[in-house]
């Protein structure tokens, strides 16, 4: 039942799609700081990018911990608990005395901030269905996907007045907000009698379920792949941008803000035309697009081509994301509305386990190569195309001969 339209809409979108702010300006907002935080610790650019693994590995746990407990326990108190935990984690980081502390406090970060990932999509599941729950999604995403592009500018502009602890002190206040807002403006959209019983054996049953059905991870497969690829390309291009290309960190932030452009416009086309073309037929269009876009780029890298011939194919590998994401989870969360807790946290979970061991990969050869990144997201956009046509493809076929 798809119940809240208009005004109350829109504001529904803004306060979830704040909260799935928490992820992307988690992930984003210190890229600018990278080779900054390397002379710091007199550290090596892969021990860096392992805060940005363990910070996936964190965001991913978390989203398989809090979306069943949000099953159990309702939508609203578990956002309260992890915003706190976020706070703590932010402060942490921003004061964390070598590389190893603040390794493990990205961790207790990432794991936080799922709470506003996991559970704002479980909200949107339990307000919406059908063709409603991938134009809200949708609508949600343009919220959410403000974050790359306003979290890197961000913090090349903390990063001009401060240094790199001064964003983490940033996200510590964001928490802080989104805590106040949460408590004052966020209404529990899960009944008690809608809930499922705390029963660890009923809750590791539904994540047997989930995993059983072959349509369902279809979709979470490809959208596990594809969003690993993205982590490989947000892992690797500081060094790219900065070291290979020689911009500056404000530089490096319009451009990687350029590609939070490319995401909405992704986004925005399938909330925009999905009543006119189904959203398997979007998820195509999507995973050509980030196929083409992966083989261009490496390419391009492979030839030492400029600058301007590696930013537009991610600007268009981004944007198949947009696409993609949007349509893969509507699609898959469409039939689990009984347990759209555990169903939004094995979601969310694939992408950042995969996005975890994508990431360390990219810095194998170097701050001073790109070639790893450019494979890593090729591979990740065939990986996704294989899952849809294995899984999903041949099972819908199944489905249209029996009828």
């Amino acid at each position: 039942m798809n119940k809240l339209a208009g005004k109350k809409r829109l504001q529904l979108a803004l306060l979830l799609g704040s909260l799935g702010l928490l992820g992307p300006f988690t992930i984003d907002m210190y890229l600018p700081a990278f080779p900054t935080i390397v002379k710091e610790y007199h550290t090596t650019a892969s021990l860096v990018q392992i805060s940005l693994t363990t910070c996936l590995l964190g965001l991913g746990l978390g989203q398989l911990i809090i979306g069943p407990m949000s099953d159990v326990q309702g939508r609203r108190k578990p956002m309260r608990i992890f915003l706190i935990l976020y706070l703590i984690a932010s402060v942490i980081c921003a004061f964390a005395p070598n590389i190893y502390t603040f390794i493990g406090a990205r961790f207790l970060q990432g794991f936080a901030a799922a709470g506003g990932l996991v559970i704002s999509r479980a909200i949107v599941r339990d307000l919406y269905s059908g063709r409603e729950l991938t134009k809200f999604f949708a609508l949600l995403m343009l919220v959410g996907n403000l974050g790359p592009i306003v979290a890197p500018i961000a913090g090349g502009i903390v990063l001009a007045f401060t240094n790199w602890s001064g964003v983490f002190l940033v996200l510590a206040c964001i928490g802080i907000i989104l805590y106040f807002i949460v408590s004052s403006k966020l209404e529990e959209t899960l009944p008690e009698e809608k809930r499922v019983p705390s029963n660890f054996s009923q809750i590791m049953k539904n994540f047997g379920t989930l995993l059983k059905d072959r349509q369902f991870m279809g979709y979470a497969l490809t959208q596990g792949f594809i969003i690993a690829g993205i982590f490989a390309y947000v892992s690797g291009i500081p060094f790219v941008y900065q070291n290979i290309y020689g911009v500056t960190p404000q530089v490096f932030s319009l451009l990687f803000g350029l590609n939070g452009v490319a995401l909405i416009i992704g986004t925005q086309v399938v909330g925009r035309f999905t009543g006119v073309i189904a959203e398997r037929t979007f998820l195509k269009i999507g995973l050509l697009i980030s196929n083409l876009a992966g083989a261009v780029l490496l390419v391009a890298l492979l030839l030492k081509a400029p600058l301007i011939a590696v930013v537009i194919p991610i600007f268009f590998f981004v944007m198949s994301i947009g696409i993609i994401a949007s349509t893969s989870f509507s699609l898959a969360m469409e039939t689990q509305g009984h347990i759209a807790g555990s169903a939004s946290a094995l979601l969310g979970l694939l992408p950042f386990v995969l996005g975890s061991l994508t990431a360390p990969l990219v810095g194998l050869a170097g701050e001073y190569s790109a070639i790893p990144m450019a494979m890593i997201i090729l591979l990740a956009s065939l990986m996704a195309f294989l899952s849809y046509y294995g899984l999903v493809g041949k099972s819908s076929l199944r489905v249209q001969v029996s009828k």
